[in-house]
């Protein structure tokens, strides 16, 4: 039997069911169905039985996959290594942390029976992993000499979320949770910015998707954190999305669960701590942050396949065409891109263009009898759609130029597309106008992040976010010294630059 925190019933917000995609523009629809659309019609996710969660499909998977890995490197590079940790947790643990139980309480979900009894204990599906890794690191940790520990998970969680959507914010999701301990509280803060670090270089130069890195605030920080720094981004709908966190726990879990070790000076003493997590709301990232109205669009990087050969044949020269077609394939296969040949029979090539333009492949290259002739062949853009015609013998270096071009103008075009709709508030009027009394206002059409000064008082905070709904996203580093003026929530004097916005 599983019971939860304070919601017993998810239901979907956007209950479509994947109509065929629309050849229309997009103004007809909501950006939340354009949304949806895309992910139920370009096979990435569906619907599960259960309210709230999702079925990764195939596709949405290999994307994800090609996320996790990049970070998998990137994470052993900076000397961590991979565990796992059971998925239930006794309720107990959770209670150790006062501030981590309270902030997490309404979206757990409760086992209390198990094998048609009765438990002695009730256990948690993991929410998150804290509580549950350090009470074995305080078997592990003994001395100096076994720190730092800096392991990291990949798994799922559960978190019994009122309001889901598919990748973005859904019950159940995918990610991985690092957590390290440390010698002092320096060598954890600075684990806590090289995380972050990672974190913005990935998404930014991987996924094309750039972010503002912060420090979050008091109110938005995670349950049991001294800080949380993230990585926000802004959407098409120019909404923020929180697409990943690290968090400098200081010594607060290593008092709850009484994880002392010896100091090089023989003393006993907490040790610090950090964690940090991304999870497949990056793969929402990536889908809302760049396809358009004729479907997904992928960075070269994340793409199951970069290029797609769709051959253009009648009966009579069909197997010539094909027989070109597998040249070129072995030809870019050859040269590292992950490309396939379309050679169904049972598609139009016309159908199969729309097919992958949908599913986002970053490159088609279309071979038919005069392409041969000529010893040509036409290659298309899926992000401008531009044509252009190469030499076969090129094939390799012309994919490969594109896609490097196509993987450069995707992350142009979204730092752009933030910096046009960023925009410096100096009052209280200002931030208001922008936001819109009651979410009616310029926001809704423009939408966007609005700097401005703050004060650092959660009243503040609070009051904004119960006007227009809009909240403090972070503090960008970077930008804290020499702050001067009003606060432009109060009007009292200001104490750090912060940035506003509506957010998933």
């Amino acid at each position: 039997m599983i019971e939860t925190g304070l919601f017993y019933i998810i239901s979907y917000l956007f209950p479509s069911r994947g109509e065929p995609w629309p050849k229309k523009s997009r103004p007809a629809k909501s950006t939340t169905q354009w949304y949806i659309d895309i992910v139920l019609n370009a096979k990435l996710a569906d619907y599960s039985p259960v309210k709230g969660c999702m079925v990764i499909r195939p596709r949405g998977y290999a994307i994800w996959e090609r996320i996790r890995d990049e970070f998998d490197r990137r994470f052993k590079e900076t000397g961590h290594q991979n565990a796992y940790f059971p998925l239930l947790i006794p309720m107990s643990f959770l209670q150790k942390e006062a501030e981590h139980v309270k902030g997490f309480a309404p979206e757990l979900a409760v086992v209390t029976h198990g094998g048609g009894e009765e438990l002695e204990e009730p256990y948690c599906i993991r929410p998150t992993s804290e509580t549950i890794i350090w009470a074995k690191y305080k078997d592990w940790i003994q001395s100096w000499r076994d720190l730092p520990l800096l392991i990291n998970q990949w798994s799922n969680v559960l978190r019994w979320e009122k309001r889901t959507r598919l990748f973005l914010r859904t019950s159940e999701f995918l990610w991985q949770e690092g957590h390290t301990a440390h010698e002092t509280e320096k060598e954890a803060v600075e684990e806590t910015l090289r995380m972050i670090e990672v974190y913005r270089d990935v998404v930014e130069r991987y996924l094309c998707v750039p972010v503002v890195v912060g420090v979050k605030s008091d109110t938005e920080k995670f349950a049991g954190a001294v800080n949380t720094y993230t990585i926000e981004a802004m959407m098409q709908d120019k909404k923020a999305l929180q697409a990943g966190t690290s968090h400098f726990l200081g010594q607060n879990f290593a008092k709850a669960f009484d994880v002392k070790f010896q100091t090089r000076e023989g003393s006993l003493d907490y040790v610090w701590a950090t964690s940090w997590g991304v999870s497949t709301r990056l793969v929402g990232a990536v889908i809302m942050t760049h396809s358009d109205d004729k479907g997904l669009v992928l960075p070269p990087t994340l793409a199951p396949e970069e290029v797609v050969i769709v051959p253009i044949y009648k009966n009579d020269n069909k197997v010539a065409v094909l027989a070109y077609a597998e040249k070129t394939l072995a030809a870019l296969k050859a040269a590292g891109i992950r490309a396939l040949l379309d050679a169904d029979d049972s598609s139009s090539p016309g159908w199969k263009f729309a097919e992958w333009e949908m599913r986002g492949t970053p490159v088609r290259i279309e071979i038919g009898p005069r392409d041969m002739a000529s010893e040509k062949l036409v290659m298309v853009r899926r992000d401008t759609g531009e044509k252009s015609f190469v030499a076969a013998a090129d094939a390799a270096s012309a994919a490969r130029k594109l896609l490097d071009g196509i993987q450069t103008s995707l992350y142009e075009r979204a730092v752009a597309f933030r910096d046009a709709n960023t925009v410096k508030a100096g009052s209280n009027k200002e931030l208001m106008d922008f936001f819109g009394a009651e979410g009616k206002g310029t926001a809704d059409a423009h939408g966007g992040f609005a700097e401005a000064l703050w004060c650092g008082s959660a009243e503040c905070e609070a009051g904004l976010k119960a006007k227009v709904k809009a909240t403090l996203r972070c503090l960008p580093l970077g930008h804290q010294e020499g702050v001067d003026g009003s606060c432009a929530l109060c009007g009292a004097p200001a104490k750090h630059r912060a940035i506003f916005a509506r957010n998933y």
